[in-house]
C-alpha cells in the first residue's frame, strides 16, 4: 500500500486537541439523529403523501409502488455519497468531512418540501422529487455521514469499550424515527386531512433545517480523532482510498455488506412497508389501521429499538459482536416465520410484532457499526466502513419495501416473512465465514 502513500501535511488545527467522551458521543450521535429524521421523514411521507402528490392518482396502488421506487433512489446514490466522502474523510480527516456532509443533507431535504405536486407541474413534480431524493443519498443518505460518524466514535474510544461507544451513532437511528413520526403524529392529530396533503407534511422537511444547524455547532467544536492524527504523522495516508479498498480488502468489503443484508431489510420492512401495509384499506389487501393509529404502533416499538442498541453494545463488548451478530440473526430469521401471524393478529398482535421485530433491530444495529469498522485500517477505514455499509443498503434496503409490497400483494404476507428469514440466513452465512477478527 505504500506505493500509493501520500505526503500532504497534517490537518494543522486542534492537532493538539483532545475531544472529550461526552463531546465525542454527542458529535457522533447529533448527526445520525438529523440524517435519520431527514430519511424518516421521506420514508413516511413516501407511503402516506407522495402517492396523492406526485404521481397520477389513476391507480393508488401503482401510485404507491412509484413513490417506493423514490424511496430506493437514495441507496443507489449512497456508495457514490460513500466513495466520495470517504475519499475526503481518509484524506483531509473525519472533522471537515462530517461537516460537509451535514451540510449536503440539509440543502436536499429542504428543497423535498418547497417542492410543488403533480397537479401543478406534471411529470416534472416526480422527476424534480427523485433527483433531491438522489441528493439525499449522496449526502446525508449514510453516504457520507454514517461512515465518518462511527468513526469519529471508536477512533476515540478507550481500550474494550468500542462496541460501546460505536452504537451511540447507532442510536440516532430510534431517536430521528421517533422525532419523525412524533412530528407527523401531532400534525395529523392537530390538522385536517386536506391541510396536511396541502401544506402540513411539508413542515418537517423545512424545519430539519434548525436541526441541521444544531449539528454543524457541535461538529465544528470537535477535534480530529487521535487514530486520524497518527496516521497522518506517520505519512500513512493514501492517494486513491477506494482503489486500496478494492485491491486489499475485497474480502471484508463484501463479507460485510451481506453480514449487514438482515439488519437493512428487518429495518425497512418493519419501517416503510410495515407502514404502507397497515394503513392500506381492507378493500385493497391491506390492514385497514388509521395513519394515527400505526404510527402509535410503530412509535412503540421503536422505544424498545432504542433501549435494545445499548443492551447490544454492552453485550458486545462483554462477549463479541461475532457472538451477539450470529445469535440475533439466527432469531431475526425465526422472526419472519411468525411476522405474518403477529401483524394480521388485530392491534395486540401488530404491537408485539412491531415490538419484537425493532427490539431485535436493535440487537443487530448496535454493534453493526464497529463490526464493519474493524477490518479496516484506519487510511482505508472511512471509505472501507461507509462502502460496506451502503452496499448492504443497497441489497438489503433499497427495494425492500418494493418487494415486499409485490410479495404481499400478489401473494400473501407470509411471503414477506419468509422474504426476511432469507435475508437473515444470507447475513448468518456470511457472519460465520467471517473470522473473529473481521466482524
Amino acid at each position: 500500500m505504500t506505493d500509493a502513500i501520500s505526503a500532504s501535511p497534517t490537518p494543522a488545527s486542534n492537532s493538539a486537541q483532545v475531544n472529550s467522551p461526552a463531546r465525542v458521543l454527542i458529535a457522533s450521535l447529533v448527526g445520525t439523529t438529523i440524517e435519520f429524521f431527514d430519511f424518516y421523514v421521506y420514508a413516511t411521507a413516501a407511503v402516506l403523501v407522495f402517492p396523492h402528490l406526485f404521481f397520477p392518482a389513476s391507480d393508488s396502488n401503482a401510485a404507491t409502488l412509484q413513490s417506493l421506487v423514490t424511496f430506493s433512489i437514495a441507496f443507489f446514490a449512497r456508495p457514490i455519497g460513500a466513495v466520495v466522502f470517504g475519499h475526503f474523510g481518509d484524506r483531509i480527516g473525519r472533522k471537515a468531512t462530517l461537516v460537509a456532509a451535514l451540510m449536503t443533507m440539509g440543502l436536499s431535504t429542504v428543497l423535498i418540501g418547497m417542492l410543488p405536486g403533480y397537479d401543478a407541474i406534471g411529470i416534472a413534480a416526480p422527476l424534480l422529487l427523485a433527483l433531491c431524493r438522489f441528493g439525499q443519498g449522496l449526502g446525508l443518505g449514510l453516504g457520507g455521514e454514517w461512515g465518518g460518524a462511527v468513526l469519529l466514535a471508536t477512533e476515540n474510544a478507550p481500550p474494550g469499550k468500542r462496541s460501546w461507544y460505536a452504537m451511540f451513532p447507532q442510536l440516532g437511528a430510534p431517536i430521528g424515527f421517533i422525532l419523525s413520526s412524533g412530528f407527523f403524529l401531532i400534525l395529523a392529530e392537530t390538522m385536517s386531512n386536506e391541510d396536511f396533503l396541502d401544506y402540513g407534511w411539508r413542515i418537517p422537511f423545512i424545519a430539519s433545517l434548525a436541526l441541521v444547524a444544531v449539528g454543524l455547532y457541535v461538529r465544528l467544536k470537535i477535534a480530529e480523532t487521535p487514530e486520524f492524527r497518527k496516521a497522518v504523522e506517520k505519512h500513512e495516508r493514501v492517494a486513491v482510498p477506494i482503489e486500496v479498498v478494492f485491491r486489499g480488502h475485497l474480502r471484508s468489503l463484501i463479507l460485510g455488506t451481506f453480514i449487514a443484508v438482515a439488519t437493512f431489510v428487518l429495518f425497512y420492512l418493519m419501517t416503510v412497508f410495515t407502514l404502507s401495509w397497515g394503513t392500506t384499506p381492507l378493500e385493497r389487501g391491506g390492514l385497514g389501521y388509521t395513519r394515527e393509529q400505526f404510527l402509535v404502533v410503530q412509535l412503540v416499538g421503536v422505544v424498545f429499538f432504542g433501549l435494545t442498541i445499548p443492551l447490544s453494545g454492552w453485550l458486545s463488548d462483554l462477549y463479541s459482536r461475532r457472538t451477539i451478530l450470529t445469535l440475533t440473526t439466527i432469531a431475526i430469521a425465526i422472526f419472519g416465520f411468525f411476522y405474518a401471524t403477529l401483524l394480521t393478529s388485530g392491534l395486540t398482535g401488530a404491537f408485539l410484532c412491531s415490538i419484537i421485530g425493532l427490539a431485535l433491530m436493535g440487537f443487530t444495529y448496535g454493534p453493526i457499526g464497529a463490526a464493519l469498522a474493524a477490518p479496516f485500517p484506519t487510511m482505508v477505514r472511512y471509505t472501507g466502513a461507509s462502502m460496506t455499509f451502503n452496499l448492504g443498503g443497497i441489497f438489503g434496503a433499497s427495494l425492500a419495501p418494493y418487494i415486499a409490497t409485490w410479495l404481499a400483494t400478489h401473494y400473501s404476507l407470509d411471503y414477506v416473512g419468509y422474504y426476511l428469514a432469507a435475508s437473515a440466513v444470507i447475513s448468518l452465512v456470511c457472519i460465520r465465514l467471517s473470522g473473529r477478527e473481521e466482524v
